[in-house]
C-alpha cells in the first residue's frame, strides 16, 4: 500500500510521510514486546490508534506481542469525539487489538473533585485538572500493563512538531498550543521510564497530512475517523486550526471546538454547554467561597504561606453548582434524543450519589474545615509572619477582591 522513495525537493506528501513513520517504527518497534497506544479522541491520537494497527495489517511494521490501545475518558469530552474514540475502539476490537477505557477514581473525576469535594474550577495557576483526569490515569494504566507484561513497553503518542526545526521544550508544552490535543505533549515528559520509553510516530507530520490520513486514507481501510472532523470545524477543520479539550474549558480564551461543533445542525443542539464557563466563572467568585482568616503552620512548623488565601467552595455554592450542571445536561439531552443522538452526562448517577455523599459527610480539601469565613466578609488582614497588617488603605469591596492561587497547608489540594 506504501512506497518508499521519494525526492526532498518538494512538499512532503502523506504517503512520504507514513514512510518516515514506518522507518521510525521499524528501527524502535522491534525492541519491544509490548507496545500501547494513548488514544484521546482527538485527530492526532486518533490518526495514531488507526495508522500503526493498519501499517501492521498490510505488512509494513512486525506486530509486537501485544499492542493495546488506552483510551483516556475524562468524562469531559465533546461529544462527537466521545462518539468517534467509541466507534474507533469497537473497530479496533474487532481487528483483535486489545482496548481498555481509562478513568479517573471517581473521586477525582471533575465535577466529583469540584462539588463533592469542594476544590474550585481550575486556573492558570492552579491547573489540577489536566494531570489528574488524563496523565495520572494513563500511567496507573500503563503501570499495570508494565506488571502484566512483565518488561518494559513501547507507549506511542499523537505528539506532532511538523517539519520545522522545533526544539524538545516545544513538545513539553504542546498541551496548551493551539492546535494540540490537550495534555498530549505531558505524555512525553511524565511516563515513569521504569514503566515505559514512548515514541511519537507522527511527529514529523503536518497537519494537513493528518487531516488526508483522517479524512481520505482512513475511512477507505475501513476506520471510522471521519467523525473526529466534526469537533475540529467539520471540512474547515484544517483552516480552524482549532485546540480540543474538556468541553467548556475555563482555561483557554475561548471554547473553540465547541464554536465550531455548534455550526453544525447535527450538534447545534449542544449549544447550552457554553453555559459551563459561566458556571465556573460564578464558582470563583468570592461569595462562592471561604477564606483563611488566621495564621497555620505546617507540620515542620513554618508559617503558611499567603494567609488569607481564597479556598474551596461552601457547601451551598457546591449544591448550586450542582443544580446549574444538570440543568445544562437535561437540555442537552432533551434536544439530542429527539435526534437520536446517545444521552450524555457531565454527571452520571454514579457521581451524582458520590458528590452528594462527600456534601453530606462535610468533605472539605486537606488543611480546611468548613469553620472559615466566606471569602466576601471582612476579615483581619495578615502578613507572612502571621501578623495583623495595618491598613493602609479601604477594605476592598466584593467586585474588588482579587483572587489568589489556591493551596492548602499542604500544598495540594
Amino acid at each position: 500500500m506504501f512506497q518508499k522513495g521519494f525526492s526532498q525537493n518538494h512538499k512532503q506528501t502523506v504517503q512520504e510521510a507514513i514512510e518516515l513513520t514506518i522507518d521510525s517504527m521499524n528501527a524502535y518497534g522491534p525492541r519491544y514486546d509490548h507496545w500501547a497506544i494513548a488514544l484521546s479522541g482527538g485527530k492526532d491520537s486518533s490518526c495514531v490508534a488507526t495508522l500503526i494497527p493498519q501499517l501492521i495489517k498490510n505488512g509494513n511494521i512486525a506486530a509486537p506481542k501485544s499492542l493495546t490501545v488506552l483510551y483516556a475518558d475524562t468524562r469531559m469530552e465533546l461529544p462527537p469525539l466521545q462518539n468517534s474514540a467509541l466507534a474507533l475502539m469497537d473497530k479496533l476490537s474487532e481487528q483483535g487489538v486489545k482496548c481498555r477505557v481509562v478513568l479517573p477514581p471517581i473521586e477525582e473525576r471533575f465535577m466529583v473533585y469540584m462539588l463533592g469535594r469542594g476544590v474550585p474550577p481550575p486556573s492558570n495557576t492552579f491547573r489540577w485538572c489536566t494531570s489528574q483526569i488524563k496523565i495520572e490515569p494513563m500511567v496507573q494504566a500503563l503501570r499495570g500493563l508494565r506488571e502484566d507484561a512483565g518488561q518494559k513497553l513501547l507507549m506511542l503518542t499523537g505528539v506532532r512538531i511538523g517539519e520545522s526545526a522545533v526544539r524538545d521544550d516545544r513538545i513539553s508544552v504542546s498541551c496548551s498550543r493551539d492546535n494540540a490535543e490537550c495534555g498530549q505533549g505531558w505524555f512525553q515528559i511524565s511516563t515513569p521510564e521504569s514503566v515505559a520509553d514512548t515514541l511519537a510516530p507522527i511527529i514529523h507530520w503536518r497537519v494537513c497530512r493528518v487531516w488526508q490520513w483522517l479524512r481520505q486514507y482512513a475511512p477507505m481501510a475501513g476506520w471510522p475517523t471521519e467523525q473526529v472532523a466534526d469537533a475540529y470545524g467539520g471540512n474547515e477543520a484544517e483552516e480552524v486550526n482549532c485546540r480540543t479539550g474538556c468541553v467548556g474549558c475555563n482555561l483557554a480564551s475561548k471554547d473553540t471546538a465547541l464554536m465550531e461543533v455548534v455550526k453544525s445542525a447535527e450538534w447545534n443542539y449542544l449549544d447550552p454547554l457554553f453555559r459551563l464557563r459561566e458556571i465556573y466563572a460564578e464558582l470563583k467568585k468570592p461569595w462562592r467561597r471561604l477564606r483563611k482568616h488566621k495564621a497555620e503552620y505546617r507540620k515542620d512548623g513554618k508559617l503558611v504561606a499567603n494567609p488569607n488565601r481564597m479556598g474551596p467552595l461552601t457547601m451551598d455554592a457546591r449544591r448550586w453548582g450542582m443544580d446549574q450542571i444538570e440543568k445544562v445536561q437535561k437540555e442537552v439531552n432533551e434536544a439530542g434524543l429527539k435526534r437520536g443522538h446517545m444521552p450524555f452526562s457531565l454527571i452520571n448517577d454514579e457521581e451524582r450519589t458520590t458528590i452528594f455523599d462527600m456534601i453530606e459527610n462535610n468533605v472539605w480539601p486537606n488543611g480546611w474545615t468548613g469553620d472559615e469565613l466566606r471569602a466576601d466578609k471582612e476579615y483581619t488582614e495578615l502578613n507572612r509572619l502571621g501578623e495583623e497588617q495595618l491598613k493602609l488603605f479601604h477594605q476592598p469591596s466584593d467586585f474588588e477582591i482579587v483572587e489568589t492561587a489556591f493551596e492548602t497547608s499542604e500544598g495540594e489540594a
